[in-house]
């Protein structure tokens, strides 16, 4: 179990996931160690920057002096950093090999090195691409078949993690279904989220690909989940596998759009068909469940009603503002 005094790193703790992830850590008890680029600002860290167990280090995974200071005195890895998505690593390829391709594996070799006990990456469930059968929910077990640069090389710093066996460090795969929700690094590039605001703020929605499933997590559960494995016996996680989600919340984008439709019902609705992204799977979360007792705890039209909330308080003046978007 945690020992209340131990240190954890978390890799690009400024973002989405990052900036809800810290502050449930810095309740545990836990000491933790942001690093992060701040490619997207920093402005997510303000409400926790003054925590007396709060250290910040500005650097990416490609500077080998930051990694070797950020890996002092820590017990255990959360590596979140990435170029995140499709679109982002397509624009950038080259960086995005050197970051999260090569970046993570300097950075899980120098954790061995550092004597750090355990190492969870976050990897996605884009990794299962196009199912051959729609009709069956995928598992851990079932193929991966990647078919984004963003996908292979998750895969790849996968297969190099599960291939450590038995090894010093504790090293365990979370695959996140796509996540929703509010967060102090708040995304209207995500699809829930996205939806949602183009719906109420513009009034005009074009969908592609309506027919496409996808699974769907909020925020605040996949820090939950990281928790969860951070807490659990090591013999339980050890180079394990869990899909990070709930098999209730796998939605059609169609099915989305209905659910979000009646915060915007004058807005005009485009359904395009799209082949060009063929990802269609379905996951079942079943053994994040059985395993280690994790369920979700917000639901998709949860996370929808706190978005709508956000756009209609005019918290938030520039939707399009770079800061919201990969």
């Amino acid at each position: 179990m945690m020992r209340t005094n131990s240190r954890v790193l978390v890799t690009g703790g400024a973002g989405y996931i990052g900036s809800t992830l810290v502050p449930s850590l810095l309740d545990e008890g836990r000491d933790v160690r942001v690093l992060d680029c701040l490619l997207h600002g920093g402005r997510s860290m303000l409400g926790f920057w003054s925590h007396p167990r709060f250290e910040f280090i500005r650097s990416d995974l490609r500077d080998m002096d930051a990694l070797e200071r950020a890996l002092q005195n820590v017990d255990a890895v959360v590596h979140l950093a990435a170029i995140v998505g499709d679109p982002a690593c397509a624009r950038q390829p080259m960086q995005a090999r050197e970051i999260n391709l090569d970046g993570s594996l300097s950075l899980l070799q120098m954790s061995q090195q550092a004597g750090v006990k355990r190492f969870i990456f976050a990897s996605t469930c884009s990794n299962y691409g196009r199912m051959s059968d729609p009709t069956q929910y995928v598992t851990e077990n079932s193929e991966l078949r990647p078919i984004s640069l963003y996908a292979e090389m998750k895969v790849a710093v996968e297969r190099e993690l599960l291939g450590l066996g038995a090894s010093d460090i504790c090293a365990t795969v979370l695959r996140f279904a796509t996540v929703f929700g509010v967060s102090p690094r708040m995304r209207f590039d995500l699809t829930v989220n996205e939806f949602t605001m183009t719906l109420m703020a513009r009034n005009r929605l074009v969908v592609f690909g309506e027919e496409f499933y996808r699974p769907y997590a909020h925020v605040a559960d996949v820090a939950r989940a990281i928790c969860t494995v951070l807490n659990a016996p090591r013999d339980m996680v050890q180079t394990q596998v869990f899909n990070v989600g709930d098999t209730d919340q796998n939605y059609q984008k169609q099915q989305l759009v209905e659910l979000i439709h009646p915060y915007a019902p004058d807005a005009s609705i485009e359904y395009v068909k799209k082949e060009e992204d063929p990802r269609d799977y379905r996951v079942s979360f079943d053994k994040i469940r059985a395993e280690l007792g994790f369920r979700a705890t917000r639901t998709v039209e949860d996370g929808i009603r706190e978005v709508a909330l956000l756009v209609r308080s005019g918290v938030i003046e520039d939707f399009d503002a770079a800061e919201f978007h990969n």
